[in-house]
């Protein structure tokens, strides 16, 4: 799992390619969300520090595989530009001749520092082209990916043109990500509890058995949860449900026994209608049929409580994947109980990315919590024991 860092490197002038993440929320050409483009900043100033020239390339959007309006990271170079304070250097394309101007334009003005236009824009960038990773790689010295959140795609600016330089290096947020969630799956500190929600089972399938092997203790909530009730026979209403993976929930409650690992479902949940602020709502015990035809939203207060337990005792803890449906009130309090649960504990706590970021944000604990992913689908797949392209690409340590 050891891969190259950015501090092996030797950057003094190179330049240095570097696979960011820039998709962020863009309206009128505004930035609404920088979280992104900030947390890459302690990868670009070291690299500007060593005296490389820094030619930094992303996706924005889905663009149809041509230039967009929309979709140009015009707005982010722009942005970029303040939040370091120097000048920033545009490429109108991200390969070709306009791309070798920029980056010969910063060198000789000194400001060393590109931003390349949208790689989307050409389609083969999805496609992995090996003709146009090599112009992306003809760019430049060295490599360097600081995206973890598009690494389980194999495009030409993540995996294909990585293979084609001397070196590909992590940056620091990559780093970060390979440390905290390769250490919660190599050698966590126990008791590691892992905390799976979200609304499907097919979505989390590979992650419980990957954990299985793993953690002493596996709590679940979501819509999820009620495809394990339906294998067992409760009565779910009109919760959501996966019929066609009832059995595949009958095998994990089974290999858990067999393995002696504490696997908990929800004991009580809160019932509605519909979802619907201000709506009516009842807390029942998963038992209770008198659920009707209506659905499960969140878990309940007992359930919260009998999590908060367990958490007390971790010392690693991963979450992915909310109790309820918590962008509604009332059906965010199992969701926020659990967030808050999560950041008393002492030890290592990590996001694994998606809905949990936004979960921990509204309940107000983001900096009790020890690492937070960027990764979302990249968090899952990593944590469900798939070899992501962007990380394998990289040079071993």
């Amino acid at each position: 799992m050891a891969k190259l860092s950015i501090r092996d490197l030797d950057l003094a002038g190179t330049r240095v390619f570097i696979r960011v993440d820039f998709n962020v929320p863009i309206k009128e050409g505004r930035i609404k969300d920088d979280t992104r483009i900030r947390a890459s900043l302690p990868t670009i100033t070291y690299a500007l520090k060593h005296g490389a020239t820094v030619i930094l390339a992303s996706h924005l959007g889905r663009p149809k595989g041509g230039p967009s309006p929309e979709f140009s990271l015009k707005p982010v170079a722009d942005h970029l530009a303040t939040l370091l304070t120097r000048d920033v250097t545009f490429a109108q394309d991200c390969v070709g001749e306009p791309a070798v101007t920029a980056i010969a334009a910063a060198r000789a003005q000194g400001n060393n520092l590109v931003v390349l236009e949208n790689v989307r824009f050409h389609k083969e960038e999805e496609k992995n082209d090996p003709a146009f990773a090599r112009q992306l790689a003809d760019l430049a010295d060295l490599y360097v990916n600081d995206a973890f959140g598009s690494s389980h795609r194999a495009h030409a600016s993540t995996e294909g043109m990585a293979k084609l330089l001397p070196r590909a290096a992590a940056g620091f947020l990559m780093e970060d990500e390979l440390k905290y969630l390769g250490g919660a799956l190599e050698s966590p500190e126990r008791p590691f509890v892992a905390v799976l929600g979200g609304a499907k089972v097919s979505d989390k399938i590979e992650v419980i058995e990957n954990f299985l092997g793993r953690v002493d203790a596996l709590l679940i909530g979501g819509a999820m949860a009620y495809t394990f009730f339906a294998a067992k026979g409760l009565r779910v209403g009109r919760s959501l449900v996966e019929p066609d993976k009832l059995e595949a929930a009958r095998a994990i409650m089974a290999r858990a026994a067999e393995k002696k690992i504490r696997l908990e479902l929800p004991v009580d949940h809160v019932v509605a209608e519909r979802i619907e602020a201000g709506i009516a709502t009842a807390t029942l015990d998963v038992t209770d049929a008198a659920i009707g035809d209506r659905m499960g939203l969140d878990i309940g207060p007992k359930t919260a409580a009998r999590y908060a337990s367990v958490l007390a005792t971790a010392k690693t803890v991963v979450w992915n994947g909310p109790m309820g449906v918590f962008e509604t009130a009332p059906f965010d309090a199992g969701t926020t109980a659990v967030a808050k649960a999560v950041a008393a504990v002492k030890g290592t706590t990590i996001i694994g990315g998606g809905d949990s970021v936004s979960a921990v944000a509204k309940a107000g604990v983001t900096a009790e919590i020890t690492h937070i992913s960027t990764g979302g689908g990249a968090s899952l797949e990593f944590l469900g024991g798939a070899v992501l392209p962007g990380v394998a690409a990289l040079t071993d340590a």
